[in-house]
């Protein structure tokens, strides 16, 4: 999607992951954990998304990236970061727990305060401003996307979270991202 944003080329390759989860010996021989996402681009190899858009904001000269206030650069790094350190483990470790059939229902119910948590800490963010950074879209919001859209598909935890709802719907309207979505598929989150 951010490179739909920033009118970069690029070409998909597709990898069939093994039944178990594992990647192919065709991914690991890009990268030897067979990260995914990943990018090739001028002989480098970048793994995690974090590290990718901060590659690709650079590589386009800064578009889509920090902005120049210094309160809404602060938040655009911290949704940069937070995407996955924090809000994304805390809905995929509710997620494997679910899944595990040794661990009671107690048990598994433990982790959903922690989630809901979190997103009721975005609803309040994105409440409070048009987009995650503050009033123009970001690299920051395609980093926040993945968890969202895992939260609304999965884990139906956007119940109650208009702005949340809201601003997902707002992310599917760009052109940019139907693009993607057109050239890659949707999401699969399993």
């Amino acid at each position: 999607w951010l490179l739909e944003e920033l009118g970069l080329a690029y070409e998909i390759r597709s990898y069939q992951r093994m039944q178990t989860r594992a990647a192919p010996d065709s991914m690991k021989a890009i990268h030897p954990l067979g990260k995914a996402p990943i990018i090739e681009d001028d002989g480098l190899v970048i793994a995690e998304t974090g590290a990718i858009i901060e590659y690709l904001v650079e590589k386009a000269g800064g578009r889509l990236g920090p902005p120049t206030e210094q309160e809404h650069r602060l938040r655009y790094r911290y949704f940069l970061h937070y995407a996955e350190g924090s809000v994304m483990t805390a809905l995929l470790m509710s997620m494997v727990v679910g899944t595990v059939p040794v661990v009671d229902p107690v048990r598994q119910r433990r982790f959903q305060p922690m989630v809901t948590g979190h997103l009721d800490f975005v609803e309040a963010e994105i409440s409070s401003r048009p987009w995650f950074a503050g009033e123009q879209f970001s690299a920051a919001d395609v980093m926040m996307s993945f968890p969202l859209e895992f939260a609304a598909k999965e884990r139906n935890g956007l119940e109650g979270r208009p702005a949340t709802s809201a601003w997902l719907k707002k992310i599917h309207a760009r052109p940019a991202y139907r693009a993607a979505i057109e050239a890659g598929g949707p999401y699969r989150f399993t």
